[in-house]
C-alpha cells in the first residue's frame, strides 16, 4: 500500500500522509466517503462509488495525471447520483488543497487539448486560490448508461470550489456522449498534472502578490 492510501478514517478531516498527499473522510444523512489522493503518484486507482460510470471516469483522470486516488463511497444512490457524485467533487477537492500544501514551485497554469474518437475537450487551469468554474459543454444526450450527464457539471464546479482553483472546461464538439465525456476526464488529469507540477525555476511561488 503506498503513502497515498494511509490515513485513519475515523479521525476525519482532511490530513496530510505524506509528500503531496492528503486524506479526508466525509460523512453526511446522504454519504459516507473515505478518499486518499497523492498528486505526486504513479496513475494508482482503487475506486469504489457505487456510480459505474463515475468510477470509469476517476480511474481516467487518475490514470492520466499519474496521481493515486483511493475513493470508498457509500451514498443514497437508491435516490440517485447527486448526492454521491457532488460530495467526491467535494472530497477530492479538499485533498488537492490540502496536498497542494504552500504551491511553492508549482507551475500553476495549464491548458490540455484532448481528442477521443470524434470529440475534442479542453481543460484550462489556474491554481489561484480563487475559486472559478466556467463550463461549455452541450451532449447529444442526457444519459450516459444510468448517469445523468448533469452530474459532470456537478461534479467539477464542487472540485474547483473545494480546491479554490479556476477551472474552464470546453467540450468543442462531439457526437457520442461517453466520448466527449471521457475525454472532459482525461484533459483534467493531464491538465491538473501540468499545472501541479514543479518547475525548478521558480522560486517560492508563482505569483507577484507572493502568495496564493
Amino acid at each position: 500500500m503506498t503513502d497515498a492510501f494511509k490515513g485513519n478514517p475515523a479521525e476525519g478531516g482532511a490530513e496530510i500522509v505524506a509528500g503531496r498527499t492528503a486524506f479526508v473522510a466525509r460523512k453526511t444523512n446522504e454519504t459516507d466517503i473515505e478518499l486518499s489522493f497523492s498528486i505526486d503518484g504513479n496513475g494508482a486507482s482503487e475506486i469504489e462509488t457505487k456510480v459505474p460510470f463515475l468510477d470509469h471516469m476517476l480511474d481516467l483522470f487518475t490514470k492520466h495525471g499519474q496521481f493515486n486516488l483511493k475513493v470508498q463511497a457509500d451514498g443514497d444512490v437508491y435516490i440517485d447520483d447527486h448526492h454521491t457524485v457532488e460530495d467526491i467533487g467535494i472530497c477530492l477537492g479538499q485533498c488537492l488543497r490540502e496536498a497542494l500544501g504552500d504551491k511553492r514551485g508549482i507551475k500553476r497554469y495549464s491548458s490540455v487539448f484532448i481528442p477521443m474518437d470524434e470529440a475534442l475537450a479542453q481543460v484550462v487551469i489556474d491554481i489561484s486560490n480563487r475559486p472559478h468554474f466556467e463550463y461549455r459543454a452541450e451532449y447529444p444526450s442526457a444519459m450516459v448508461g444510468t448517469f445523468s450527464t448533469e452530474m459532470v457539471h456537478e461534479f467539477l464546479w464542487k472540485l474547483a470550489l473545494e480546491a479554490r482553483i479556476t477551472l474552464h472546461v470546453i467540450v468543442h464538439y462531439g457526437r457520442n456522449t461517453h466520448h466527449m465525456i471521457e475525454a472532459v476526464f482525461k484533459a483534467l488529469g493531464r491538465a491538473l498534472d501540468e499545472a501541479t507540477s514543479i518547475d525548478p525555476r521558480v522560486q517560492g511561488v508563482p505569483s507577484t502578490k507572493g502568495v496564493l
